[in-house]
């Protein structure tokens, strides 16, 4: 069954693509919103939503059609396609997602991988404090060098180290060569899974947060996004469905006195 369905003629070869994983404060989905309006991204493909927990919604600014689990963002001189996931993998279905999504980056010969994802705040260590943002190289990765993704080697950006062990007690080599990422969802165990001839520059980009009204997490991670891409943002632009509850309707005033 094919994953991908483009709905535009679109190339994709020598592109990067980004993918926000959902994980804790759906931050990285966030972050995406924030730059596919300030990029003025189009819906470009759609996948198959056989792997993902069903929904639809309206488009943004009164488009056409309705959202569908998983759609692909890009525009013509524009050398970033973006990933909008907007809801979980299933739980039975996590491998066949993985698979599918590598084969489709093959496929259309991208030429890098930058995976968004959130971490729990509430486990970071007191050396964790200096910066929310970190990033992770997994070992199946080809070099960063010459690739889309060598700013992050010049960048103020330090690796991941988990700042808890996912099974306390258990001796350190058992972990494995991911961290654990507490509220990560499967961005750990999709950079685990990067086959072995993987030939692609594939990086995780990781911001720690909490729940609650995460706009300047989502500008800050997509600001970050930016700058590891070279990508020129001439400004940011939250989305207009952000304007309509996105957080939730105010609560009403008099509850307060």
């Amino acid at each position: 069954m094919t994953f991908y369905h483009p709905v535009l003629p679109f190339a994709l070869h020598g592109k990067t693509l980004v993918v926000p994983v959902v994980s804790i404060a759906n931050i990285a989905q966030l972050a995406v919103d924030l730059l596919i309006a300030s990029l003025s991204l189009r819906k470009i493909g759609i996948f198959d939503p056989r792997d993902l927990v069903p929904v639809i919604g309206g488009r943004e600014d009164g488009e056409e059609g309705i959202t569908t689990p998983l759609e692909l963002f890009g525009r013509e001189g524009c050398e970033i396609v973006l990933i909008q996931q907007r809801s979980p993998v299933l739980v039975p279905r996590k491998q066949a997602f993985i698979d599918s999504l590598f084969q489709f980056v093959q496929e259309q010969r991208l030429s890098a991988v930058l995976i968004l994802s959130g971490v729990d705040m509430s486990d970071r260590t007191d050396a964790q404090m200096i910066t929310p943002t970190y990033y992770i190289r997994p070992p199946n990765s080809s070099s960063w060098e010459s690739s889309p993704l060598s700013p992050i080697s010049q960048l103020p950006i330090p690796e991941y180290t988990s700042p808890v062990s996912q099974h306390p007690g258990a001796p350190p080599q058992t972990e494995g060569p991911i961290p654990f990422i507490p509220g990560g969802g499967l961005t750990r165990r999709i950079l685990s899974n990067l086959p072995a001839a993987w030939n692609i520059p594939t990086a995780a980009l990781l911001q720690f947060v909490l729940e609650g009204d995460n706009r300047s997490d989502a500008s800050l991670m997509a600001s970050v996004t930016a700058k590891v891409l070279s990508l020129e943002v001439p400004a940011w632009r939250e989305p207009s469905s952000w304007q309509q509850g996105l957080f939730g309707t105010p609560h009403d005033q008099t509850l307060y006195g």
